[in-house]
């Protein structure tokens, strides 16, 4: 027998299927876990360590702004 909880989400998800969607699972990091800010800091030292020998990628990026900026004086 279907409980009328699963009846209301077997209705939303045929509603949601018909308007051409289609569900997603999304895997996200836990924030909870105890090493989790130890491990955002240390790629961010990474990626901030690589930012300052790249030369080019930091012209490539100022130019990207500049064309932004650009763009949104228009």
């Amino acid at each position: 027998m279907v409980t009328p909880t699963s009846l209301r989400v077997r209705k939303h998800r045929d509603a949601m299927r018909a308007a051409g969607l289609r569900p997603v699972q999304i895997w996200v990091p836990d924030t909870r876990r105890p090493d989790f800010v130890a491990e955002c800091r240390r790629q961010a030292a990474l990626v901030a360590a690589a930012d300052g020998i790249d030369h080019q990628l930091n012209e490539f990026l100022d130019a990207a702004l500049a064309d932004l900026e650009d763009r949104g004086a228009q």
